[in-house]
Parts: C-alpha cells; sequence; structure tokens
C-alpha cells in the first residue's frame, strides 16, 4: 500500500488491519513520521514531535496484540494531542512562550486513558497562544492544508491542520467558544464538543474552566466515536466529570436516524450565515430528511446577549486561570491574550453574577426547546472558508468577532455535545461544514446521525490538494 493511501486510512480501520495482523503499529507509526518530515515544515502544525516514544509505543502494542492482549480499537494507531494537554516528561507550552519550558510531571487524563486503549501519541500539536483567538506572535501558526491563503480556524488550529493533512489519524482538540469546530469545518474534519464534564479537563491547559470542553477530531464520525469511548467518563483527577457509564458509541453507530427529529431555525440561519454556510447547513438537513429524519421548524432561543456573555465570561475566568503571570509577566504575552486577560481582571462580581443568571436562564430555554427536537442542526460558522486577509481585516471588529462564535459559543454556555461535520464547498473548493447539537449525554445519537450522513455522503471523504 502507498504511503498517501495508508496515511488516508479511518482511524478505525487502520485499527482493526492493525489488530488483524494486516499492518504492524510500527509500520504505520513509520510512515506517519515520514509524511510529518515531508509535509509539517511547512504546515508547521506540530509544537514538538516524539518519534523515539512513538516508535517504542508501537513496537509495545505489536508485541502486545500478537499475544493475543488487543486493547480495542485504538490500540497501535497514531494519534496526536493539543499542546495544553499535559504529557509527562514532553514540554507543554500551550501555545505560549511564557510555559515553553514547562515539562509535567504526568500525564493529563485524557492522554493517561489514550495511552492505556494502546493509541501511539506522535507528538503535540501547535495551538493558539493559551487557546484564545490568536498565535503567539513569537510562533509559526500552522498552515491550511487545502490552501495557504486560508484561516485554519483556531485554537485548535495544529489539530485540525494535522488531522486533515494525514498526519496523525485523530487528535484531541479543545472548545471553549469553538475551538474544535472552527477547525473542523476549515480542514474537512469530523469533530465531536462533548458533553461539558463527559470528557476530564484534569492536566488541561485552561482557558475558561466552566466552558472549556476537550474532544475528538477526526476525519469521520466513526472515528471520533471511538476515540470518544477511549477518554470519556468519570476521573476523580476532575470532580467536575459527570457520573455514569460510558457508553459503547461505535457499537451504537448503526442505527440510523428513521423518526429522528431534527430542528431548524431557518431564521436564524438566513440571519446568521452567508450563503455558503447556509447552504451546506440545509443540504444537511435535506439530506437526514431523505434517511427517514423528520425536519421541525423550530425557534432557537435569541442567541445575541449568550454571545456577547460568553466572551466576557471567558475573559473573567482566563484572567483567573493566568493570575500567577499575568500583568506580572505581561511583556511576554501576545497582544491578542493579553487584551482578552485585561478585559477579564476589569469585570465585578455582579457583572459576572448577572452572567451566570442569564446563562442559567438560556440554557433552560434550550432543554425546553429540546422537548420538541432530538438534535438541532445549524452552520458550524458564519462564513465559509474565509481567508487570512479577511481574518487580519476584521481583527479588531468587535461584531464580526461576535458573529463567528454566533453559532458555536452558547452551546459552550450550556455545556450541549455538538458535532462538526463537512457537508460541502465553497466556489473555490473550501471545504464547509455544519453542526448538529443535542442534549446532554446525547453524543452516541449525535454521532449516530452524522455516520448515517457520511454514509449517504462523501464530503468527508475529500482530500486537501497536498
Amino acid at each position: 500500500m502507498k504511503n498517501d493511501e495508508l496515511v488516508y486510512l479511518d482511524l478505525v480501520e487502520v485499527g482493526r488491519r492493525i489488530g488483524a495482523g494486516m499492518l504492524s503499529s510500527v509500520e504505520v507509526t513509520r510512515a506517519l513520521l515520514e509524511r510529518v518530515a515531508q509535509l509539517d515544515g511547512r504546515l508547521h502544525s506540530y509544537a514538538r514531535l516524539t518519534p523515539e516514544l512513538a516508535l517504542a509505543a508501537a513496537e509495545q502494542a505489536d508485541r502486545e496484540i500478537a499475544q493475543g492482549k488487543a486493547r480495542g480499537p485504538l490500540h497501535g494507531v497514531p494519534i496526536a494531542v493539543k499542546d495544553l494537554c499535559d504529557t509527562q516528561g514532553i514540554a507543554t507550552a500551550a501555545g505560549t512562550t511564557i510555559f515553553a519550558n514547562h515539562v509535567p510531571a504526568r500525564d493529563a487524563s485524557v492522554v493517561a486513558r489514550l495511552k492505556a486503549a494502546g493509541a501511539v501519541l506522535l507528538g503535540k500539536l501547535q495551538m493558539t497562544e493559551g487557546a484564545f483567538s490568536a498565535h503567539h506572535p513569537a510562533i509559526e501558526p500552522p498552515v491550511n492544508p487545502w490552501s495557504a491563503a486560508h484561516w485554519t480556524g483556531v485554537s485548535s488550529s495544529g489539530s485540525g491542520v494535522a488531522t486533515a493533512a494525514g498526519l496523525c489519524f485523530g487528535a484531541l482538540g479543545t472548545d471553549t467558544l469553538g475551538s474544535i469546530r472552527f477547525p473542523s469545518t476549515m480542514n474537512g474534519l469530523s469533530g465531536l464538543k462533548p458533553t461539558w464534564g463527559r470528557v476530564s479537563r484534569a492536566g488541561v491547559f485552561p482557558l475558561a474552566e466552566t466552558m472549556d470542553h476537550v474532544g475528538p477530531m477526526t476525519r469521520s464520525a466513526a472515528d471520533a466515536a471511538a476515540m470518544l469511548g477511549a477518554i470519556a467518563g468519570a476521573d476523580t483527577q476532575d470532580p467536575t466529570t459527570l457520573q455514569g457509564p460510558v457508553p459503547d458509541y461505535l457499537a451504537a453507530l448503526d442505527g440510523g436516524v428513521r423518526g429522528l427529529r431534527v430542528g431548524i431555525d431557518r431564521a436564524l440561519i438566513a440571519g446568521g450565515a452567508d450563503a455558503d454556510m447556509a447552504g451546506v447547513a440545509l443540504d444537511a438537513a435535506a439530506t437526514l430528511a431523505t434517511l427517514g429524519a423528520t425536519l421541525h421548524e423550530v425557534v432557537v432561543p435569541a442567541p445575541e446577549q449568550i454571545v456577547h456573555d460568553a466572551v466576557l465570561l471567558c475573559a473573567t475566568e482566563a484572567a483567573v486561570a493566568h493570575a500567577a503571570t499575568f500583568p506580572a509577566r505581561a511583556s511576554e504575552y501576545g497582544p491578542v491574550l493579553s487584551g482578552l486577560l485585561e478585559l477579564g481582571r476589569k469585570l465585578d462580581g455582579r457583572a459576572v453574577a448577572k452572567i451566570h443568571q442569564r446563562r442559567r436562564q438560556f440554557s433552560g430555554r434550550l432543554a425546553a426547546l429540546f422537548g420538541e427536537i432530538d438534535v438541532l442542526l445549524l452552520p458550524a460558522m458564519d462564513i465559509g472558508a474565509p481567508t487570512l486577509d479577511y481574518m487580519a481585516a476584521h481583527r479588531n471588529d468587535a461584531e464580526a468577532r461576535y458573529a463567528r462564535v454566533r453559532f458555536t459559543a452558547p452551546f459552550d454556555m450550556t455545556g450541549s455535545p455538538c458535532l462538526t461535520l463537512p457537508g460541502g464547498t465553497t466556489a473555490d473548493g473550501l471545504p464547509v461544514g455544519f453542526q448538529l447539537v443535542g442534549r446532554h449525554f446525547d453524543e452516541a445519537l449525535l454521532l449516530r446521525a452524522g455516520h448515517a450522513s457520511q454514509q449517504a455522503t462523501d464530503w468527508h471523504r475529500r482530500r486537501p490538494p497536498l
């Protein structure tokens, strides 16, 4: 098999072949390391690569599988994690220069669980500073593999680029205002933001603790299901994780969508998304309808106030997260994250209390909406595939920033699970995605709907022209 074919196998398929002895983990790991060496000099998706550790883990996986000690669908499969997930003995900088020499003594819980599932860690993926909206000026930003002139999506930029370019079979990202969903739509990926508390945040550097979500970024809904199954569940190291069993997400994929109630707010979509994003969302709704789902016209709670509140709450909680180093070492921060932290330090307790009150009220209204529907279908972003020039021109445009998170931030505030899927392209051939939003703990349903959609379409099979 040619390397280009091997590196673009589905995560679940490469795991099956390794488990069946058709491929070795060492063979697959070497193929990906070779591809990283070939391409990442211009894509800049990895903050640091750990080839020796990866090959040692691959050799161990091959030995265990040969001895009949298979651990599951991720055993022997090379993946990578966003560089805010602690990794024992490997620097974890969270996209900053101020923490460039931070070497954790233990793995983040999600990293430990991936290792326990037998996954092979290739390295740490580049990201924006502190997981906010801009890369530190001293760091080379990842490059969109579909077009170097276009945005990668943030903050999980390296996770999006590496997975789309075949430099890993799946990655971990985090989402506070849209940071799994933006790079997923920009890179043509299937990205899952789980229910808040479904996945441990222990050992994951925070942006805003009550809004941060850790989840998989993959090339299919099935691959996301495999990764979520490995990392989900209660964790004594994170008391905010939710109790209860972890479903077998892979086993539940093939139930189809017949009778599924899909909510669609056409006025919200038309008023907040450009033609590319709106068209993809409506096409996705039509696809689900042909598969047996029923479309329900709904009115989503007005998002304007909760979007503004989300940005302010993010600023306040980020100021808490960085209190040990900001403003004491403010000169080492980039201007965008500095601006957020300054904003967060200015808000008083009464303003934050009102934000939390409105947050609970919005969450209640959204929960009531889910009494009528099973999933909500929305665009993943306001505009399809913006260029870097467009993003630079609107850097200081507050309304453009709020518009960008209009379809994402509300569900970070409610902690709702969201699955972003590729659903079309712009006229220039750049990928465009939509998202499915579900009830708390309904990841299995979202993944089943996403998988059904991907059995009927081939958008997730498109690859960047590298």
